[in-house]
């Protein structure tokens, strides 16, 4: 078999892996859009403020330590002890809820029927608001994470491709765990949406908010839900990314990746989600060994966007959008 055919293949597995890790932070979108009809900017920022709180925990770091130090003329930095990790990442999750229901209570509640740009903008300003908490809280330093994932390059792969190719295909085994993790979360959060009483208010709240309110659907109750559970998404992609490339503020433009993925896959779709974050790192990454030498490389950077611009231009809802139909 020809060399090339070979490391094409190899970059088309570790494309897919990239692509699941898109299609996380992805899934948050989704989410929200559906049960509210709400582009919610700030998914990326949570992703982010989970996994600073998630180490900030488990270091058991003092919350806002710069800031009591700086006015009471103290310097504790942290409580002396540290927390497990997964008991770190379930107090983690009660801070998300928590967050769910700050969020619901201080600002959707007040937005109820609002035009979707309003929306939009509110979730801009939580974008910024919840950097700026986790800069005080935890500290604009980069930050190790470690929860006891595998890591580095999985050997059982690499023989057996060595065995069958005579080159061993280099495969993280961080991929290999991201992709069963979204595959599981996709299962769950499909049945969820599809065969529960909860999920099929999501999606009237998502309809109309007012003719929702008629037939007895809380509001308060069903965004609280929706943002709780747009957080857990966004602690596992924190978690994954944050485990991949350290815990830094640049975690948060994880979000713009997830923009294309959206664009391909709909807005309202969780398969979706997960078909164009798959599409996105294989297109992006066979694209960059293709053609990458012929252009002067960095084609990662652009491909996905010009990917969706096309996806835009034939088909704006997406792959597995709904189309929207409007009759005069």
């Amino acid at each position: 078999m020809p060399d090339q055919l070979i490391f094409a293949m190899e970059v088309f597995l570790n494309g897919l892996m990239a692509g699941v890790l898109y299609a996380l932070v992805a899934l948050g979108f989704v989410l929200i859009y559906k049960a509210s009809g709400i582009f919610n900017y700030a998914q990326g920022v949570m992703a982010l403020f989970a996994a600073m709180t998630l180490v900030g925990i488990m270091n058991g770091q003092v919350p806002f330590a710069h800031l009591i130090n700086a006015t009471f003329g103290t310097h504790v930095y942290t409580f002396g002890w540290t927390v497990p990790a997964f008991l770190a990442i379930i107090l983690t999750m009660g801070v998300m809820v928590l967050l769910a229901w700050a969020v619901q209570r201080f600002v959707m509640r007040h937005l109820v029927g609002q035009e979707p740009i309003i929306l939009f903008m509110a979730t801009i300003g939580l974008a910024y608001f919840l950097e700026g908490v986790a800069d005080l809280m935890w500290g604009s330093e980069i930050k190790t994470l470690d929860v006891g994932l595998p890591q580095g390059i999985n050997t059982w792969l690499d023989e057996v491709t060595f065995e069958i190719f005579g080159y061993g295909f280099f495969i993280d085994n961080l991929d290999i765990f991201a992709s069963i993790i979204a595959a599981l979360l996709v299962a769950a959060l499909v049945a969820f949406s599809q065969y529960t009483k909860q999920g099929r208010a999501m999606r009237a709240v998502a309809d109309d908010h007012q003719a929702a309110l008629s037939v007895g659907i809380s509001l308060n109750f069903i965004w609280i839900m929706v943002w709780s559970v747009a957080g857990f998404v966004a602690l596992v992609a924190g978690i994954v990314w944050g485990t991949k490339s350290g815990v830094q503020f640049s975690l948060s433009l994880i979000a713009l990746k997830a923009l294309p993925v959206l664009m391909l896959g709909g807005f309202t779709s969780i398969p979706g989600a997960i078909v164009g974050g798959l599409i996105i790192g294989v297109g992006e990454k066979l694209f960059e060994f293709a053609v990458g030498p012929l252009v002067g490389g960095a084609t990662e950077n652009w491909f996905a966007y010009v990917l969706a611009l096309i996806f835009l231009v034939f088909r704006p809802q997406g792959l597995f959008g709904e189309k929207i139909i409007e009759r005069v």
